[in-house]
């Protein structure tokens, strides 16, 4: 069979196949080539293996990765795939033929025999965060121990091979690239959202029952850059011009350089889709549009995973695990060994009791921390749904592909397992679809809250909760991970400011046009300022610059614009004002998190917690005898002694995640928008202005002509740092503006033609697209 690889003036892949099979097989070849080095972090990252290139900083994620079995359960995941659903089994290998072909290809990295060495891999900048993780940490790193880099170390690689020019990384980091297997796709998904429903967050809710007791919690319940988020809006043929359905939004995710989206249109007899992918998984799960109906997902801040301490014991023959019917029972145990790029390797025991793996401690406790004095051991397992039930959800991609109507989108989105979204969908026959994809075990109360005693009976596991349908208001569906259709499955959900936003700004104008969408994109009103300008205004008293400072804040119209100063101020008065809490007796206990695993400390830290709580904590009735009023007038005077010289964007600028940093220096732009703003960009109030996380792409699905539907992604298409494709469209990102979707094919160039066995024949037309697009 033939394929071709087409691409746009902004060098997003056009593809074109014969089959759906050999259709995957492309799209594993062409982000092969695109994005080789973050293909090949994201599998080192999913099997727990990235030390050994990325040194002894990310030795956290990968004992993570290990101990909770993330490429165990991949392989289970595939074998269950196979059985189930040997069509997706088959097609899912095709896409790892494809990425295998990309790699080996004659273009792709090459790292040179005659210096192996590791030495040469430049060390990780010290930057935003204290963890390590993979993923949600409160505002920082999502990934394994390097956090957002600034620019170059100046330490040069080893020289390349000659030809060499897909993917530098891999000389600087002395690696060549491995070898997927078919079960690597799964693998990457699970580690990419592992950590999305910040089970964590268990873990400090114990803490502040401990320390507050149990009313506390809700003070704390805000959702924070820790917990990956997104716009979506749909808006019904009967509210816009055309008489068709627009969906619009943004996913919210950290930042990274490549970027964690990757636009995409797939074409072959069956059907014929432009959408969203993730690189290293084939199809299109999340945004997608076929013509004739399109879908988009936002967060549904579901909780579907739960933690389980757990009694251990060794025994002569392993270790044992007290259960809910008082009887020991045999777990599963096995050692582990972890290579450190310039250290010792490390040895990691990896126990499974019947509630799941540990992640926590083992037989003898924490290895960095004591117990309680009469307690038992510190363990804590972590069950959650792909382990339990070998299903991730991809039996859904291909339907989801193949789907005409919204009846279609619904019917795969019931074979959809993790992560837990809402979806809105609609179809150019006046269809609608607004409802809650994936599975959520039915189980007790508690076991939502906080870590469940594993040896008392109550706390198993009792089937699945149905999923939630929702309708249309007036013609519109707005989600931004508010409690809303999703709420009985959740905890924690975010502040109802962005969707009451979106709502107010759709409800000003009767109807809507596709076009019109994007400036609800990049929207900065600041909502949640209400609850510290409140306090501000209540101010009497104050020094002469503190007062002059008062005014300023009042004076502001609460948009946090890169370019304004009132944003800068109200930022320096809200960091000053966090840090005056965190401070306070009331919080000491608090303020010194257990001994856990690096990986899950950026949900224990404090500072980051009461920042994101602090609408909470200002509004609520009394707050353990916390004198608020002093607090914000000490934190007023504060910034008037010292206030910020310019705007928000001087401080608040963006701070994409990079494996490895630049060679050259990246002036990373100021940004607008914040938090609780539509335009979600996330710092970390109290601790630093810096943006880690913020859109990862954009979409407008128009349903009346998918030529008009637009999106954008923060950097660019290609992963490849010297591609006039690598950070193109950055300015549109920036000013809120799209990139059209290309749906004719003679707008396209097509740039070349892979045969059988992934033969490679490039057309004259890549050179010329790269001249023209080279702007």
């Amino acid at each position: 069979m033939t394929g071709e690889i087409f691409r746009d003036a902004w060098g997003i892949p056009h593809l074109r196949a014969g089959d759906a099979t050999e259709l995957a097989r492309l799209q594993g070849r062409v982000t092969a080539l695109d994005r080789a080095w973050q293909l090949e972090t994201e599998r080192h990252r999913a099997q727990g293996t990235s030390a050994s290139f990325l040194g002894p900083e990310a030795l956290p994620w990968d004992r993570f990765a290990r101990r909770v079995r993330l490429a165990d359960t991949a392989r289970r995941c595939l074998a269950e795939l196979d059985r189930r659903d040997p069509e997706t089994g088959q097609w899912l290998r095709a896409y790892v033929e494809g990425v295998n072909e990309g790699l080996a290809a004659p273009d792709a990295p090459l790292f040179p025999a005659s210096d192996p060495s590791p030495a040469s891999a430049p060390s990780p900048s010290p930057g935003l965060s204290p963890s390590p993780g993979l993923s949600p940490s409160p505002g920082l790193s999502p990934s394994p121990g390097l956090s957002p880099s600034p620019g170059p170390t100046g330490a040069p690689g080893p020289t390349a091979a000659p030809g060499f020019t897909a993917a530098p990384e891999f000389a600087r980091a002395a690696l060549t690239p491995g070898r997927w297997e078919p079960w690597t796709p799964l693998a990457v998904w699970l580690s990419t959202h592992i950590l999305f429903a910040g089970f964590p967050a268990k873990l400090w809710r114990e803490r502040v029952v401990e320390c507050l007791g149990r009313d506390a919690v809700g003070l704390f319940a805000a959702d924070g850059p820790g917990t990956s988020g997104s716009n979506g809006w749909l808006v019904a043929g009967q509210r816009t011009v055309t008489g068709q359905a627009v969906i619009a939004g943004d996913p919210h995710r950290f930042i990274e350089d490549p970027g964690v989206y990757q636009q995409i249109r797939l074409s072959c007899p069956e059907f014929d889709v432009v959408g969203i992918a993730v690189p290293g998984v084939p199809g299109i799960a999340h945004f997608g549009h076929t013509g004739s109906v399109a879908w988009a997902i936002t967060n549904a801040m579901a909780d579907y995973q739960d933690l389980y301490r757990e009694q251990l014991r060794r025994t002569g023959a392993g270790v044992e695990a007290l259960g809910p019917d008082g009887v020991w029972h045999r777990a599963a145990r096995h050692t582990e060994t972890v290579e450190v790029a310039g250290e010792d390797p490390v040895e990691v025991e990896v126990i499974e009791t019947d509630r799941g793996p540990v992640i926590i401690g083992g037989p003898e406790g924490l290895e960095d921390g004591v117990s309680e004095p009469g307690a038992p051991p510190v363990v804590v397992a972590l069950r959650y749904p792909p382990r339990v039930t070998g299903d991730l959800g991809f039996g859904a991609l291909l339907p989801l592909l193949r789907a005409r109507r919204v009846a279609d989108v619904d019917r795969a989105l019931d074979l959809w397992a993790e992560p837990v979204n809402v979806v809105q969908a609609a179809d150019t026959e006046g269809g609608t679809l607004h409802r809650v994809a994936g599975r959520v075990p039915v189980r007790a109360e508690a076991n939502r809250i906080r870590p469940v005693p594993a040896w008392e009976p109550g706390h198993d596991w009792q089937g699945w909760h149905e999923s939630p349908h929702a309708g249309l208001t007036d013609g519109i569906a707005v989600m931004a991970n508010q409690r809303g259709p999703a709420a009985p499955l959740g905890v924690e959900f975010a502040a109802p400011h962005r969707a009451d936003r979106i709502a107010a700004l759709l409800a000003r104008r009767e109807r809507w046009s596709a076009a019109e969408m994007p400036a609800l994109h990049t929207d900065t009103h600041l909502a949640s300022a209400a609850a510290l300008l409140d306090h501000v205004a209540a101010l009497d008293g104050l020094t002469g610059p503190a007062a002059g400072l008062r005014g300023r804040l009042l004076a502001w119209d609460r948009r946090m614009d890169a370019d304004s100063t009132g944003a800068a101020l109200h930022a320096a008065v809200r960091g000053a004002l966090v840090r005056q809490l965190a401070r306070h007796p009331a919080f000491a206990r608090l303020a010194t998190p257990p001994a856990y695993p690096e990986v899950f400390q950026p949900w224990l830290a404090l500072l980051p917690r009461i920042g994101y709580a602090l609408e909470h904590l200002l509004t609520a009735k009394e707050l353990y005898g916390v004198d608020r009023p002093a607090a914000v007038r000490a934190a007023l005077e504060e910034v008037a002694a010292r206030p910020p010289a310019g705007t928000w964007g001087d401080t608040h600028r963006l701070a994409p995640w990079r494996a490895l940093p630049p060679m050259t220096p990246y002036d990373e732009p100021a940004l607008s928008g914040d938090h609780d703003c539509v335009l979600c960009t996330s710092s970390v109030p109290g601790l630093t202005d810096l943006a880690a996380r913020g859109p990862a792409a954009r979409y407008v699905w128009d349903l009346a002509r998918r030529e008009d539907s637009r999106w954008v992604v923060p950097f660019g298409a290609s992963g490849v740092p010297d591609s006039p494709h690598h950070r193109d469209q950055l300015p549109l990102w920036l000013a809120g503006d799209l990139v059209p979707v290309v749906t004719d094919w003679d707008g396209l160039r097509r740039e070349a033609v892979v045969r059988d066995r992934g033969t490679h024949e490039e057309t004259d037309e890549l050179e010329e697209l790269q001249e023209e697009t080279d702007v």
